[in-house]
């Protein structure tokens, strides 16, 4: 109850707008599958569950398979943990639900996928707010501004991305509950890329574990696109190891691999790979949508 109140709380902060540009409430309402949520246009109809505009229905990408997809993920997972003597299940799977709608995301949970990845936060918010009778893990993987870590912090499980020590301090004090980090590394040095450089990353676990509502999980890490993705895996899994006796209790996650290279991330010790084509198929036109259906 707790964390829908917190939701509503954020969201009501948003400009909702359908095509009128009216501005949206947020309603709710217990019904035979728990919590509903609608927004409600001055002047229009409802929309039930977020949709987008006034009488649209929420809808499915009738072409995806999510049961089989996901299935085919798991599988090629295990046998990556597999051909390196990994323990199964060491890897966790996070969907990335970036421009994804929330019926989209309801219909992975009900095959059983539990975490989900987010880019932007006013999106993620309205997602959540529209699932909050699921149990679901949040992690946020896009850039994070100043002025959203508040908001970032009180709605997120984990946070993929710091990569400053004045990021992590304000996350840290607007925190209601324990955060897991990783720290972004630019491991390939791109000067147009976020993250931290690896000279500078030992003072950036120093800074984090000093902070109490923070957990330092580990690193993470984009590979430069037209580079070789395996030997970046390995650089920052020699970071990881190089840095295991000072960096606490927590450090146990490496936060690399995509659709395209997620396999190859898991044999050099992934347990965190963020993958969207994979599950939910080709990204939509639009990457960001006002309100998500």
């Amino acid at each position: 109850m707790r964390r829908v109140q917190r939701l509503r709380q954020v969201a009501a902060r948003f400009p909702y707008a359908n095509s009128t540009g009216r501005r949206a409430r947020i309603l709710t309402a217990n019904g035979p599958c728990g919590r509903a949520i609608s927004l409600h246009f001055p002047g229009g109809g409802n929309t039930t569950d977020g949709a987008g505009q006034t009488g649209a229905t929420v809808g499915l990408n009738c072409g995806v398979d999510y049961a089989k997809r996901i299935e085919a993920v798991n599988a090629a997972i295990g046998l990556a943990e597999g051909r390196t003597d990994r323990p199964a299940g060491q890897a966790r799977l996070v969907a990335v639900s970036k421009a994804r709608s929330h019926a989209e995301i309801r219909a992975a949970s009900q095959v059983g996928q539990r975490d989900f990845g987010e880019n932007y936060l006013q999106e993620a918010v309205q997602k959540m707010t529209a699932l909050s009778d699921l149990d679901l893990v949040w992690h946020f993987i896009g850039a994070i501004q100043s002025n959203k870590t508040r908001d970032i912090a009180r709605c997120f499980q984990w946070i993929h991305t710091v990569d400053r020590a004045r990021i992590a301090s304000r996350l840290d004090a607007a925190a209601d509950h324990p955060l897991d980090i990783c720290i972004q590394v630019n491991i390939d040095a791109e000067p147009q890329k976020a993250g931290v450089a690896p000279r500078d990353l030992p003072d950036l676990v120093t800074h984090i574990e000093g902070l109490p509502r923070l957990r330092l999980r580990g690193l993470m890490a984009i590979p430069r696109a037209d580079g070789d993705h395996r030997e970046s895996f390995r650089a920052l899994r020699s970071l990881f190891d190089g840095l295991a006796d000072d960096a606490g209790d927590h450090w146990d996650s490496l936060s690399m691999g995509m659709s395209e290279d997620f396999e190859a991330a898991i044999e050099e010790g992934s347990t965190l790979v963020r993958i969207g084509t994979a599950i939910f198929g080709p990204r939509p036109t639009s990457a960001r949508r006002t309100v998500p259906a």
